[in-house]
C-alpha cells in the first residue's frame, strides 16, 4: 500500500462526499415538477420551458443569506437559512412578474459534516415545494483552508418566467399611485452584522436568551424564516393590478423602492403608517442607531411593496389578510425624484 498523501489527509473527504450525495437525492427528487427533465448526478440541470406561458421571458437571480450564517453555526440550526436562500430569491424574481421554475444551491464548507449538509438542503428543498419550484441541482464543495470545520457559506440560483405582456418593469406606475407595504416576518436576511453586534457584544445576550419584548429566544428570533410573496400575491397579479414591486432587501425602503420607479416620479411614506416590530425597536434602542440608519439597514417590518392605482388597495389589503400577513398602505408616488420617509 502506498504511504503516499491522500486527498483526504488534505482535508476533503471524498467518500463522505458521495454518501452526501446519495442522501440528497431523495429531497431533491420530492422537488421534481413535470417540467424537469433530468435527475441529481448529471453534469448540467435539464428544464423544459413551460408551454403554458405565452411568449415567455426567462427572469433569473443570485443571492446569499449573509451572515445570518452566524446564527445557524451558533445554533446547530440549519434548515431555516436553506428556506430564506430560496424565498429571497422566489422574492427577487417576482417583483417583475416572474413565477420560479427551477432553483440551484451551491454550500462550500469547511469539512463535510454529512447532518448539516442534508439539514441545508432539506431547507431548501420544502421552500421550494412551498414555492412550486424544482430543484433541479447545486454543487457542494469542501474547501478546508477558506472556511472552518464548522463553518460554511451558501448561496442560491433562481430562474423563473413570465409573459412578455404580463412583464412588471414599472412602466405602469404613475403620479398618484399608492403603496401598500406587505409585513416581514422578520429581519429577513439583511441587516445581520449589525444587528449580531447589537444583542451579542452591545447587549451581551447568548442565542438561548430571551429577546427582549418578546417569548421567543434569541436564536428563534434570528433565524425567522424570510417569507416568500408568491402566493399571496398570485391573485392581484393575474388580475393585473400590480404597478410595481419593490422586495425590501439590504437598503431597506429608501435603497430598494427607487429601483422600481420610473424616472420624474417619486415617493412619499408615512412612518407612522405601521407599526415597527419589537425586534428593530430593541435593535435600535440598544445600539443607540439613528431612524435613518434604521431605514437603510432594515426592512423595518415591510418585507414588500406594491404599487397600485389608489382603488386597488383594498384589493391588496384583502388578499394580504386572506394569506394571513399583516399590510398597510403607506405612501404615495408623485411627481420628482426622490423617496422620502417622514
Amino acid at each position: 500500500m502506498s504511504d503516499g498523501l491522500s486527498y483526504a489527509d488534505s482535508g476533503v473527504d471524498l467518500d463522505a462526499a458521495e454518501r452526501t450525495k446519495e442522501g440528497l437525492k431523495e429531497l431533491v427528487a420530492s422537488t421534481r415538477d413535470r417540467f424537469t427533465l433530468s435527475e441529481l448526478g448529471a453534469f448540467g440541470g435539464l428544464y423544459e420551458v413551460p408551454d403554458d406561458v405565452h411568449q415567455p421571458v426567462l427572469v433569473s437571480s443570485a443571492d446569499g443569506v449573509g451572515t445570518k450564517l452566524k446564527l445557524a453555526f451558533l445554533t446547530g440550526i440549519h434548515h431555516t437559512v436553506g428556506q430564506c436562500l430560496v424565498n429571497h430569491c422566489v422574492n427577487d424574481i417576482l417583483v417583475q412578474g416572474a413565477r420560479p421554475m427551477f432553483f440551484l444551491d451551491y454550500l462550500a464548507t469547511g469539512e463535510m459534516d454529512e447532518q448539516v449538509v442534508k439539514d441545508v438542503v432539506r431547507g431548501v428543498a420544502i421552500a421550494c415545494k412551498e414555492n412550486s419550484c424544482a430543484l433541479l441541482g447545486g454543487e457542494t464543495a469542501q474547501m478546508p483552508d477558506f472556511y472552518k470545520a464548522d463553518e460554511y457559506d451558501l448561496a442560491g440560483f433562481i430562474v423563473g418566467s413570465v409573459s412578455k405582456s404580463s412583464l412588471i418593469d414599472g412602466s405602469d406606475i404613475a403620479d398618484g399611485d399608492v403603496l401598500v407595504g406587505l409585513a416581514s416576518s422578520g429581519l429577513h436576511t439583511n441587516g445581520y452584522t449589525l444587528a449580531r453586534k447589537i444583542v451579542f457584544e452591545v447587549m451581551g445576550l447568548d442565542v438561548l436568551d430571551e429577546f427582549p419584548g418578546t417569548d421567543r429566544t434569541v436564536g428563534e428570533e434570528l433565524l425567522t424564516v424570510h417569507r416568500s410573496y408568491l402566493k399571496m400575491l398570485e391573485g392581484p397579479l393575474n388580475a393585473g393590478v400590480v404597478h410595481g414591486l419593490a422586495h425590501v432587501t439590504g437598503g431597506g425602503i429608501p435603497g430598494n423602492l427607487p429601483r422600481v420607479l420610473p424616472s420624474g416620479l417619486g415617493a412619499v411614506v408615512d412612518r407612522d403608517a405601521w407599526p415597527v416590530p419589537r425586534v428593530f425597536q430593541t435593535l435600535q434602542e440598544a445600539g443607540g442607531v439613528d431612524r435613518s440608519e434604521m431605514d437603510r439597514v432594515f426592512n423595518m417590518g415591510v418585507g414588500m411593496l406594491v404599487v397600485v392605482a389608489p382603488g386597488d388597495a383594498a384589493a391588496i389589503n384583502d388578499a394580504a389578510r386572506d394569506y394571513g400577513f399583516e399590510s398597510w398602505t403607506i405612501g404615495t408616488v408623485g411627481a420628482g425624484s426622490e423617496v422620502s420617509l417622514r
